[in-house]
């Protein structure tokens, strides 16, 4: 039955909210069970598509690439707002040679037993590719649904290594859907080609950082809810114009991310808000859309090709290579393993493999239909076993829990001052300490405390008790003699 406006739109956006509307109630017990969210993203997509219980008819493979590439642009630079430099420092060069030699590495392994079973070597190499980048979204949903945290070093490591190894999974398709379109033989030009688009991302990106951040400090704009309007203008830019240039858009926007989100400006915690809310809604609808384009009569003809090389990925592949890779850096061996077990695949690489079907490659469609099965049987191989691993070898953080509460000073201008959680530690010298008996410095004082869930006023005569998580204002600089008297600042 052929549907006219506005009953089309209309059913669209019921189908639409249906889908969505479901994948975020469920994604809570999805965690408990050890299944990434992306899983249920794209399984109810599937549920939704033609051959599903929905029966929405979707094979526009040219939207699905271009949404997808807005996605991962939101998804980069909210994750390069939320990097401190100070783990930047701790893990960059670890995470760096992942990104690069690593990927290149599960690259080839992954082609290597592509072309066993039965891919031309130019077909396996490209399907190598597009499989080789990772999603820290996926480990730390687990791991968050289970309400476990990473040690810093791994869990670092993890996240830079997500966040910068997009970049050389796009060249390395790119390249390799040129070279299956034209016939040309592979060469060294590729990695010479790869190291130029580097570069040039990384360079413009850190340039759109800088320029960011003098707008976000010089410019007053009128309403609050345009700062979240020039940030998203910031990111396109970031990643569109180096794209233009040759260089590497994605490297690029979380570059700029990274270097913008280091620096104090106004309305900073609003804008973090906004675009965490913007890059879930991304992973929703990048996920929902891939499940759409999947059609399981197809994907059960490439059951046992797609199930060996998901487990060739997850025990072979990507173990081998991190581990090598991290030995210059003497992670010790669990540690190492656990960085290769939990790399676990997202969107990108289906995202990555509607390319060579948009380029006509020779076969795409089969190429496609692998990845797919491989990103599912890697969420449920590695993805399924997280929490377990995580306690097993004793890799969970015991940094203090989160505040339950967030307080916080909100202004579109730059405010000479902020509110501060601390999280008062057992062994805290501050135990039992009426708040007036406090030596805070200057102007700082305590405005509030978080007591399980509870908020206790501020009071002189008020103890702090082990496990409270006290609020103070103060200016920047009383804040390192603030950190002296009550601790280590929380991240709320």
């Amino acid at each position: 039955m052929q549907l006219y406006e506005p009953t089309a739109t209309a059913f669209l956006l019921t189908a639409l909210g249906v889908l969505m509307g479901g994948s975020a109630l469920f994604s809570r017990a999805a965690g408990r069970f050890g299944v990434p969210v992306a899983l249920l993203f794209i399984l109810l997509g599937v549920l939704g598509g033609s051959e599903g219980i929905g029966g929405i008819a979707f094979e526009n493979y040219g939207f699905t690439f271009r949404l997808g590439t807005v996605a991962l642009v939101l998804i980069l630079f909210d994750g390069g707002l939320n990097t401190p430099l100070s783990a930047m420092r701790q893990g960059l060069k670890p995470a760096a040679l992942l990104a690069t030699v690593g990927v290149m590495g599960t690259a080839a392994v992954t082609g290597v037993a592509a072309h066993f079973f039965g891919f031309e070597w130019k077909q396996a190499l490209l399907l190598g590719a597009i499989v080789s980048s990772t999603d820290a979204a996926a480990v730390f949903s687990v791991l968050r649904g289970s309400g476990l945290h990473l040690k810093r070093r791994v869990g670092v490591t993890l996240e830079l290594e997500s966040g910068l190894n997009d970049p050389m999974a796009v060249i390395l398709t790119m390249a390799l859907t040129g070279a299956l379109v034209s016939g040309d033989p592979l060469s060294w030009h590729l990695l010479l080609h790869a190291a130029v688009q580097m570069m040039v991302g990384a360079a413009l990106g850190v340039a759109f950082g800088y320029a960011g951040r003098l707008l976000l400090s010089r410019v007053h704009l009128a309403a609050g809810g345009l700062y979240p309007v020039l940030t998203l203008a910031l990111a396109f830019l970031a990643f569109g114009l180096p794209t233009l240039f040759e260089g590497s858009g994605f490297l690029s926007v979380y570059v700029a991310a990274v270097v913008m989100g280091n620096q104090s400006f106004p309305y900073r915690s609003g804008l973090l808000r906004v675009h965490d809310a913007m890059a879930w809604l991304a992973q929703v609808c990048m996920f929902l859309m891939l499940g759409l384009l999947a059609f399981p009569t197809k994907l059960v003809e490439v059951a046992w090709v797609g199930t060996g090389l998901g487990l060739v990925l997850a025990f072979l592949a990507r173990p081998l290579v991190v581990m090598l890779c991290l030995l210059p850096f003497r992670f010790p061996l669990k540690e190492s393993f656990y960085v290769g077990w939990v790399g676990l695949r997202g969107a990108v690489p289906v995202i990555l493999a509607t390319y060579p079907v948009l380029a006509r490659a020779p076969g795409a469609f089969s190429i496609f239909n692998v990845v797919f099965f491989i990103v599912v049987v890697n969420a449920l191989v590695p993805g399924a076993t997280v929490p377990w691993l995580t306690r097993r070898l004793g890799l969970v953080s015991l940094a203090p829990p989160p505040p339950p509460a967030t307080l916080e000073l909100t202004s579109m201008h730059q405010l000479d001052g902020e509110v501060v959680p601390f999280y008062v530690d057992p062994a805290s010298a501050v135990v039992g300490a009426t708040i007036a008996e406090l030596p805070l410095p200057g102007s700082a004082v305590v405005t509030l405390i978080v007591r399980g869930k509870d908020l206790v006023p501020a009071k002189g005569a008020t103890q702090l008790l082990s496990g409270d998580h006290v609020y103070v204002f103060c200016k920047p600089a009383e804040l390192a003699e603030v950190h002296l008297l009550l601790g280590q600042q929380m991240d709320e």
